[in-house]
């Protein structure tokens, strides 16, 4: 069943604060003891979870919504997997390529007949960075098409109540394509790196790195798997987690900090 946040309404109980809906993308990458997933920490000025450690990832935009044609899944896999209907889903699925892109220059599109992914420039990026372009439009223009195979849905949670900012925040899992680099490209974060789940847990309880609770949560579950084939062959059933802010009274209701 879609959730009522997946089209941008509030369900019941919910404030008055808009919920837009938002994607985020776990990139992966195999190391010798296990796996790694690159991380970004958000610049303290920010509105919404300054200073947090987070996945790429970002709202829906309008430019996510045109006509593209990609390879994988069609919009109905994933209205069934995402619980959201086709026309939102496909929406989250530019999404997830676009943010990743943007804000690490990975890019999961190729070339109809080629296994090679990538290949769009750097003012590309910052074409689609400033608006001035959409990725349809530049994948079109290249002669590329968005691997929507590239992806995983992994999860779905909707910000709790008092916030600010309201998102409904689908998880993606993905790999780092093969010749590509996984970069700090937005000036949303000063640190982007990396990281092992176990070792994220290990700063977090040290006071070093501070983790919103999906986060937390989406660590939890890569923590589990031992290769990212692993990863890539997990079967998830994505159902909304609608949080309440007094399931976890270690994060500040008002900024999303944890105060611990």
């Amino acid at each position: 069943m879609a959730s009522n946040a997946a089209e941008g309404t509030r369900g019941p109980g919910d404030d008055r604060t808009a919920v837009r809906p938002a994607a985020t993308v776990m990139l992966i990458r195999d190391v010798p003891d296990g796996l790694e997933v690159f991380v970004l920490r958000r610049v303290p000025a920010m509105e919404f979870a300054p200073g947090m450690t987070v996945f790429p990832g970002g709202a829906v935009d309008p430019v996510d919504r045109g006509e593209l044609e990609w390879i994988g899944p069609d919009p109905d896999w994933w209205s069934t997997h995402l619980g959201a209907p086709a026309p939102a889903a496909a929406a989250l699925v530019v999404a997830a390529v676009r943010e990743l892109f943007e804000e690490t220059g990975v890019l999961l599109a190729s070339a109809p007949g080629t296994d090679l992914v990538g290949g769009l420039t750097e003012q590309s990026r910052l074409d689609i960075l400033d608006r001035r372009s959409g990725l349809p439009t530049e994948l079109a223009a290249a002669g590329l098409r968005l691997r929507a195979d590239l992806l995983r849905p992994w999860a779905n949670w909707i910000t709790p109540p008092g916030r600010t900012r309201r998102y409904d925040t689908f998880f993606f899992a993905a790999a780092l394509p093969d010749g590509q680099q996984a970069e700090m490209l937005t000036t949303e974060a000063d640190l982007g790196q990396w990281r092992r789940p176990q070792a994220l847990f290990a700063e977090r309880d040290a006071g070093i790195t501070a983790l919103m609770p999906p986060t937390v949560a989406m660590l939890n579950d890569l923590a589990e798997f031992g290769s990212v084939s692993a990863v890539m062959a997990a079967q998830r059933v994505v159902t909304p987690v609608r949080v309440r802010p007094g399931d976890f009274p270690d994060v500040d209701a008002a900024e999303g900090r944890t105060t611990r």
